[in-house]
């Protein structure tokens, strides 16, 4: 368990009471200190007061900043939040708790991963590679564990940490020794006021950097091709840039299922070939995989070693996961694509798409998506959005109205294993939130992986059946 022996006998206010504020919670108070905690939901109330009797739950009006030695913001909570206004009022900092992590442990090292999209991948591929090479690793961040669940590491280990914008707002003395940007376009604008303010606080991910740190830089968009290219000449750290969208020099570049390391000498390229890895398919995995080499190769492992390891990596569940194929038809599932623009990776990596889509629709619905129907053999159309769905399909798409997620895949199965040409694949991408035939996403894609289990179990007459 982390501790925190700075906060013995200190008291800390702390505001969110999810995942990673619970966890907070926890170690301020196994370290000695004294937490005052709100959370603006009666539910995430109720919870802490039941899981540690010692913290006082009461409203921010009620707080006596003068006593606080930080106030601990969980990310995400806007910072116009009144306890923010207070603590800054009072002279009191506002950290997260990837600064107390750091503060804990300033022995390790942090490599740390940021952008708009792409993290997930990107983080989980790289501590599985790092663990492939025999390095000790601790993963979390916006990713699964929150940091302060994570297990104390000396100076011979790596925290591998996903890092949101959110968080990044909320570091002051943290310092990353290797630090990820993948790519930036809008997001979060009601959070930040600007897409300015957002792109500042992406940047924090290489505030204190200095000469013997590395940034990585995807520049495949414009907004971080500019910031690569000011980074180049005017910071201390070695700067690399990444790319799947073009070729670059001194840095890494994923083409046609290929990486490669143009980092030695000149007229050297050290290349890669992971164009079998099912979990990695399409340009997108190409600049997470690009990344992920680039990080692993500053930390110690070598290009083989590397490319080894990728090969076995098993990707996240339910984004773009390979399940297998059953007689010569593919199954993907896709189910935390809730919206046009996540469901855009599917319909750019797969050809010949049995499409099961719909659900409760994000604004715009697919419009977006018009560019790849062609690449669409039938779609198959589920929950609310299945008739506005057909309104933008009708006419450029065959589509037939499923209702359910069951009836979906029964009918694109037996549409697709009659596909005699090119590389049929089922694929659950909604491009809309679940909730209303499911509890969330991840239930929905276990319930697309449970029907392709029974196929599976069923064998090939199941297939066609």
């Amino acid at each position: 368990m982390i501790l925190l022996p700075f906060a013995s006998g200190k008291t800390y206010g702390v505001v969110g009471l999810g995942k990673s504020g619970r966890a907070t919670v926890a170690r301020l108070l196994a370290s000695g200190a004294t937490v005052v905690a709100w959370d603006d939901g009666e539910a995430g109330r109720a919870a802490a007061a039941k899981e540690f009797p010692a913290i006082t739950i009461q409203p921010v009006t009620e707080w006596d900043f003068s006593a606080f030695a930080s106030l601990i913001m969980s990310p995400g909570i806007f910072l116009t939040h009144p306890a923010v206004v207070a603590a800054t009022k009072a002279g009191v900092e506002v950290i997260g708790d990837i600064e107390l992590l750091y503060r804990a442990q300033p022995e390790a090292t942090y490599l740390c991963i940021t952008g708009t999209n792409g993290k997930s991948t990107t983080t989980t591929l790289i501590a599985h590679i790092l663990k492939a090479c025999g390095k000790r690793v601790e993963v979390g961040g916006n990713l699964g564990t929150p940091a302060l669940a994570l297990a104390p590491l000396g100076a011979d280990a790596i925290y591998v940490l996903e890092l949101s914008s959110y968080q990044l707002d909320l570091v002051t003395t943290t310092h990353f020794n290797t630090a990820l940007l993948l790519n930036i376009s809008p997001d979060h604008l009601d959070h930040h006021g600007s897409m300015e303010n957002y792109v500042a606080a992406k940047m924090h991910i290489f505030d204190r950097m200095d000469g013997d740190d590395i940034a990585i830089i995807g520049v495949d968009d414009a907004t971080s091709e500019a910031i690569c290219r000011t980074m180049l000449h005017e910071t201390e750290q070695l700067v690399l840039p990444i790319a799947a969208g073009c070729t670059v020099t001194h840095g890494v570049y994923w083409a046609n299922g290929k990486l490669h390391n143009t980092l030695g000498e000149i007229n050297i390229d050290l290349v890669g070939d992971i164009s079998h890895v099912k979990s990695l398919q399409g340009e997108h995995n190409g600049q997470n995989a690009a990344a992920a080499y680039a990080a692993c190769l500053v930390n110690g492992c070598g290009h083989a070693d590397i490319i080894a390891a990728m090969q076995t990596y098993p990707g996240l569940a339910h984004r773009m996961e390979w399940l297998g194929e059953i007689n010569g038809v593919q199954f993907v599932n896709d189910s935390k694509a809730t919206n046009a623009d996540a469901a855009e990776k599917a319909l750019k990596t797969y050809d010949d798409m049995y499409w099961i889509i719909g659900g409760v629709s994000k604004e715009g619905g697919i419009e977006p998506l018009a560019k790849y129907f062609g690449k669409i053999r039938h779609a198959y159309l589920i929950g609310e959005a299945a008739n506005y769905f057909a309104k933008t399909l009708d006419g450029k798409v065959r589509y037939t109205h499923c209702g359910t997620l069951e009836k979906a895949f029964a009918t694109a199965v037996a549409d697709a294993v009659n596909d005699k040409q090119g590389k049929p694949a089922v694929v659950l991408s909604p491009a809309c939130a679940s909730f209303d035939q499911f509890a969330n996403f991840e239930v929905r894609g276990a319930a697309f992986v449970k029907l392709f289990e029974t196929l599976k179990a069923g064998g090939n007459d199941a297939a066609t059946a």
